[in-house]
């Protein structure tokens, strides 16, 4: 299976950057295709511009759009911020998930064109899945990236895996998840939820 990894974390020492390096790892072990996209180590530039808008893709986009051709799964790993995508994601959806490539009207009717791909989410996030559910705002990231951005182009999403009250969180813990999570990696079918893993 060819995986491709959406990195999107300005420092390595973070966790985030301990995540990508247990999924690809895990994925490598298989033997499976991994291809990286770090978008700030590769300093993308996550402004739509107005030819784009109008169907200009350059070349830059061209390539990263062969990424999401070539790859049967797409991992999303990044922090929550704001109670949204980090604006270098978002900007990386905005550019790369154009449409015509990521989704398309006929007559008025919406359809997916990534159909037949899985996606898998991964973020951290300070404060407690409790607190995100009791206000609401679970559903609203559901509804607003799973279901908005990816299902909306024709996405599977396999999971989204929540990193939740990283502050509180010690260095124990993050071992114990980051093994569990390569677990995941290696064996999806064989490998249940685990406490960590939050689907919101």
């Amino acid at each position: 299976m060819n995986h491709l990894i959406i990195y999107t974390h300005p420092r390595k020492s973070s966790f985030n950057h301990a995540i990508l390096d247990a999924v690809t790892e895990s994925y490598l072990q298989v033997g499976d295709g991994v291809i990286v996209r770090d978008l700030y180590g590769m300093g993308f530039q996550p402004a739509l511009g107005s030819s784009e808008m109008l169907g200009g893709v350059g070349e830059d986009i061209v390539q990263e759009q062969g990424y999401v051709s070539w790859a049967d799964h797409i991992v999303f790993i990044y922090p929550l911020w704001w109670t949204g995508l980090p604006a270098m994601l978002k900007g990386y959806i905005d550019r790369v998930f154009s449409y015509g490539f990521a989704y398309k009207y006929d007559n008025g009717v919406q359809s997916g064109l990534l159909a037949g791909k899985k996606a898998t989410l991964i973020h951290t996030q300070d404060k407690s899945r409790e607190a995100y559910e009791a206000s609401g705002l679970g559903n609203a990231l559901r509804l607003t990236i799973d279901e908005g951005i990816l299902a909306y182009c024709g996405l599977g999403v396999n999971r989204h895996l929540v990193f939740d009250s990283m502050h509180a969180s010690t260095a124990e813990d993050r071992k114990s998840w980051l093994a569990q999570l390569s677990e995941m990696m290696r064996n999806p079918s064989e490998t249940k939820e685990k406490p960590y893993t939050n689907s919101i």
